[in-house]
């Protein structure tokens, strides 16, 4: 128990947990404020999180890279907070602009502000795949271009990709290798 709060550190995670999953951000914003200055719970990584969805709901996206960039965060989180560090920057790069980005300005935007280690295990991602996934594909398709429906679940399950991602790779390959050949 929290001296003169009344939670627990397990119950104070558990209640930014179901607010952030209940979409009650401006509940949870007050939630947090209530608080005690306590820097155990402070440090918490669910209400550290909660801190960072209620700084990008309100607009505040120098506490928000303050959260992400001065706290280590569990991989399980990764995705989530990773999301919010593009959107936040988007947005401000949109109002920078004036205009709506593209996918060129967003690929820009993210060159200008890679995701910091704390919310990333430093794996390049190329197209969404990270570079481990795309070798295990290669190396299998150096052997068989054409796996069959077992296999590719195999692989997906190997990659981390879904079935459907992995029939899309082998797809667009074969048909890149015929292109290559044809311009020969």
């Amino acid at each position: 128990m929290l001296p003169s709060f009344g939670f627990t550190q397990e119950q104070v995670a558990c209640v930014c947990e179901v607010l952030q999953q209940g979409g009650n951000l401006e509940r949870l914003g007050r939630f947090l404020w209530s608080l005690p200055a306590c820097d155990h719970l402070h440090k918490n990584e669910s209400v550290l999180k909660a801190k960072a969805v209620v700084a990008f709901h309100r607009g505040n996206f120098r506490e928000l890279y303050k959260i992400l960039e001065s706290h280590q965060f569990s991989p399980h989180n990764h995705p989530k907070l990773q999301q919010l560090w593009l959107k936040a920057h988007y947005i401000e790069a949109e109002k920078l602009r004036g205009r709506p980005l593209g996918a060129v300005g967003k690929y820009r935007v993210r060159r200008k502000f890679p995701l910091p280690r704390t919310i990333w295990d430093g794996e390049e991602t190329s197209y969404c795949f990270k570079e481990k996934s795309r070798g295990v594909l290669r190396e299998w398709y150096t052997h068989n271009p054409y796996p069959s429906p077992r296999e590719k679940r195999e692989l997906a399950e190997a990659t981390g990709l879904t079935t459907t991602q992995v029939s899309n790779w082998f797809k667009n390959r074969r048909q890149r290798d015929r292109a290559a050949e044809a311009k020969e």
